[in-house]
């Protein structure tokens, strides 16, 4: 078995010398023998624990409750608890830090589309960046309340060509109006718009947002804010307020 002198165990656990002699003195960490010159002798097993102290420190344990807990009948069982607390801390730490990387990201790759930027653009790319989850879940959802309805229109077709059968095509059109409106209602009320010339946020009608020529993420609409006509970048809009 390994013999450690303060000084090793110091280096081999990143803590001083001083601190090591400062754990003897509160009768927390006891070295396991004394050599002949009066030298203090620590086993494999000090080094362990010596490790579970400094881990308990890095908790901002203060030094009683850290000696309590090892004088516990099972102290094991209260250092794994904190040891799986600690990790699902760390974990969304992580987490966190990789989402606002993901956001520093996205505003860099979005600032190299803008030739010049200023602080309205820079706010601009930010509302976007903001909903652009929400808005995404969003459509997907969409697009799945929307299979069954095209899957319908597709065998409704196909029963009237083969079969010529006309009453399933009706049945799906009195489907698809009334879930055409329904969506579109909710989708429009679920987003704004950003107008290129004033910044602001709007929200334009129904009919017009209906009607208009659009792309994926943008939309040919009238500003509300300051009457400019052009297409406009929609984003989420939260309640639809």
């Amino acid at each position: 078995m390994s013999k450690y002198t303060t000084g090793e165990l110091a280096k081999l656990c990143g803590v001083t010398v001083r601190t090591v002699q400062y754990y003897d003195t509160r009768g927390i960490l006891i070295p396991s023998e004394l050599s002949e010159g009066g030298r203090r002798l620590y086993s494999d097993d000090d080094l362990k624990c010596m490790k579970i102290i400094c881990f308990l420190r890095e908790l901002d344990l203060p030094i009683n409750a850290i000696s309590q807990i090892l004088n516990e009948e099972h102290p094991e069982k209260v250092i794994s608890l904190l040891i799986e607390h600690q990790e699902k801390s760390l974990s969304d730490e992580i987490s966190d830090k990789q989402e606002k990387l993901e956001k520093l990201r996205e505003l860099k790759n979005g600032l190299k589309s803008h030739e010049s930027f200023s602080l309205e653009s820079i706010g601009d790319i930010a509302v976007i960046m903001e909903g652009k989850k929400k808005l995404k879940r969003m459509r997907w959802m969409m697009i799945l309340t929307g299979i069954p309805v095209t899957a319908l229109q597709c065998f409704s077709i196909i029963f009237w060509i083969v079969k010529g059968i006309w009453w399933p095509f009706v049945l799906w059109v009195l489907v698809a109006i009334p879930w055409g409106i329904i969506v579109s209602r909710y989708y429009f009320r679920q987003v704004k718009y950003i107008c290129p010339e004033c910044h602001e946020l709007f929200k334009p009608t129904l009919k017009e947002a209906f009607w208009a020529n659009h792309t994926p993420t943008t939309r040919k609409l009238t500003c509300t804010a300051c009457g400019h006509r052009g297409f406009c970048v929609e984003v989420w809009g939260g309640d639809g307020k």
